[in-house]
């Protein structure tokens, strides 16, 4: 799986980057590789922030499956278009 990424530049003093350097070295890790482990650690615990739906999503969700169900099925060869119209 492919995932996107994204480049951060970050200042940082010259005696701390030659900290972590010395750590990456001692672990055979880049860099790089070093402070995206110490991001990674830091996150790891962290859960996936999740949303209540709100009552016209809902709706329109439960909407939509009764339709489903109802074979009420839209065919759309040209999704572009399709918004277009709306």
């Amino acid at each position: 799986m492919i995932t996107e990424q994204t480049q951060i530049k970050v200042n940082l003093p010259l005696a701390l980057k030659e900290f972590l350097e010395s750590k990456a070295s001692k672990f055979g890790m880049p860099l790089a590789g070093y402070i995206r482990h110490l991001i990674l650690k830091d996150v790891e615990e962290m859960t996936y922030p999740e949303f209540e739906l709100s009552e016209r999503s809902e709706k329109a969700f439960k909407k939509a499956l009764r339709e489903e169900k109802a074979g009420k099925l839209i065919r759309v060869e040209d999704i572009d278009k399709f918004f277009r119209d709306l």
